[in-house]
């Protein structure tokens, strides 16, 4: 069956980086668009950042310019480059896929991201 499976995350100080990976299986038609969610304790789910399979990307206003998203389609992963973090940031973070073809949204179990001091 189609998994993505989430890693890289931790504890990390203010001021310091993460990077995220998101390592897609099972899919016959591999994937069109893929993101980053992230939900804080008592918040909703919201779009960190996506990227299509022509590597058209878009990021929400406030990790401009701190996280970068990409993704090696040889290697089925995509990745979340996440600097300068804040303890806002703090979050779980998803990654989710769009199925070619099937237009089937797959989502991964989440990774822990924690900034603090």
């Amino acid at each position: 069956q189609v998994q993505l499976v989430e890693s890289g995350g931790g504890l990390v100080q203010p001021g310091g980086s993460l990077r995220l990976s998101c390592a897609a299986s099972g899919s016959a038609f591999g994937f069109y668009t893929m993101g980053w969610y992230r939900q804080a304790p008592g918040k909703q789910r919201e779009l960190v950042a996506m990227i299509t399979r022509s590597v058209i990307t878009n990021y929400t206003d406030s990790v401009k310019g701190r996280f970068t998203i990409s993704r090696d389609n040889a290697k089925n992963t995509m990745y979340l480059q996440m600097n300068s973090l804040k303890p806002e940031d703090t979050a779980v973070y998803y990654c989710n896929g769009e199925e070619f073809v099937t237009a089937r949204v797959y989502w991964g179990q989440g990774t822990q991201v924690t900034v603090s001091s």
